[in-house]
């Protein structure tokens, strides 16, 4: 970024801390920045000014990477997320399926943009053991139709994943990486187009073709080798020979469960020897399931414990959006589409680790009788503690003295806190 584009940056991300509505204009009237120049300068930040939305996030990672052990691999999750818009000229909008709206019977879709995001899976100090998702890299999904209309190369959602992980795998060549995704990102394009320095876990259906490892060649013998062995048992049968109980501390409770395990590999892709685990819940009304690892040699709780992880990125999706106006955001031309929304996720990221370094010295439960278990900040709480200090930052700056003054500094929190 140029001096000045920096400079207009640093506004909007202020006022984005404290807008009602993160609207480019709402955000100048939120940093007081009217007349410090003039308020096209802070539209073209997002629709014409020449930066990256990658070397952005890169530059994010390099502030998570020094919270990961340099032993371990690396979590990541992969999702997508709706964002509802209206207007049919808004660049990359479409009927997308909405899963907030939708029932196991009746799917509902939406007219809005489909984000795919990447985003880092950690435990923050100061957190207790609750698992977030940093977002780092953002890809926005335009429909086939869509595409083919404005002449745009197609890209599936699972090729955009796999598009982002090559972007962060090769950039940190020395780390290894572990991804996890649903169903929609465990299928052949993303396994066998994976970075050579990253692993996935994901789910399989429950009547998933399994496979041995293929016999070994024998000299002489006509005819190409085999790639596939013979067929295994598929996770649905996998329950019903022999299985073991379970107990695991995912989703914030105890989970009993049957499961069984094998390594075995997939018809897509042959070569790859997974860890499947099929999974039969005890508890929780959930219904059987099964996951796969790519790394062959991983624990059946190490399996369940990681995909468990998984759902932080669901947890990000809705304070981006509650907390943070994800889905707020005007613009219609295709880089101010491609770079406003995804700022919500990254600031997201930037509001957690301002609180793991600094953050939490300022942070108090709050004072609720009635609440009196609560000893973690949630993200709400992250923000509100961002908003006060800096609020406070900006009222000792002025030097207020005299009697009284004091009181003006509190009364000032207290109001920033019941307004958040």
């Amino acid at each position: 970024m140029t001096a000045p584009t920096f400079d207009s940056f640093l506004t909007i991300l202020a006022g984005w801390i404290f807008a009602p509505r993160r609207t480019i204009t709402g955000m100048i009237l939120a940093a007081d920045a009217v007349g410090q120049k003039h308020h096209s300068a802070y539209h073209r930040l997002f629709s014409a000014a020449h930066w990256s939305m990658d070397e952005l996030g890169l530059l994010v990672f390099g502030l998570i990477l020094p919270l990961l052990k340099a032993s371990q691999p690396i979590l990541l999750a992969v999702d997508d997320t709706l964002a509802r818009k209206r207007g049919l000229k808004v660049f990359g909008a479409g009927m997308h399926h909405d899963p907030l709206l939708s029932t196991r019977k009746t799917a509902i879709v939406n007219w809005g943009h489909c984000w795919v995001v990447l985003g880092v899976v950690l435990k923050l100090p100061f957190c207790g053991n609750r698992w977030f998702c940093l977002p780092v890299l953002f890809r926005l999904y335009v429909p086939k139709r869509t595409a083919i209309k404005k002449r745009l190369p197609h890209k599936t959602k699972p090729q955009l994943a796999v598009e982002m992980l090559d972007v962060l795998c090769n950039a940190h060549e020395n780390r290894r990486f572990h991804a996890i995704g649903d169903s929609a990102y465990g299928g052949k394009s993303v396994l066998c187009h994976l970075p050579s320095n990253c692993d996935l876990t994901s789910r399989l259906v429950m009547d998933a073709r399994l496979y041995g490892a293929p016999p070994a060649h024998v000299p002489g013998r006509g005819g190409r080798p085999r790639k596939r062995g013979q067929l295994s048992p598929t996770p649905g049968a996998m329950l019903a020979g022999r299985r073991r109980h379970l107990t695991l501390s995912i989703y914030g409770r105890k989970d009993r469960s049957r499961i069984a395990e094998c390594v075995a590999r997939c018809y897509a892709a042959p070569d790859r020897p997974l860890k499947v685990v099929a999974v039969e819940p005890l508890t929780g009304g959930r219904t059987r399931q099964a996951f796969f690892s790519t790394c062959p040699d991983d624990s059946a709780r190490a399996v369940l414990e990681r995909y468990a992880a998984r759902w932080s990125m669901e947890v990000t999706n809705h304070d981006s959006k509650g907390q943070l106006g994800f889905e707020q955001p005007q613009g219609w031309t295709r880089r101010a589409v491609e770079r406003t929304a995804p700022m919500a996720m990254l600031l997201y990221s930037l509001v957690a680790l301002w609180f793991t370094t600094e953050g939490h010295r300022h942070y108090a439960p709050p004072d609720r009788p009635w609440y009196i278990g609560k000893t973690q900040a949630s993200f709400a709480d992250m923000l509100v503690t961002l908003r006060c200090e800096s609020v406070k930052r900006e009222v000792l700056s002025i030097r207020p003295h005299g009697r009284g003054s004091g009181n003006v500094v509190k009364l000032l929190i207290h109001a920033v806190k019941q307004v958040a």
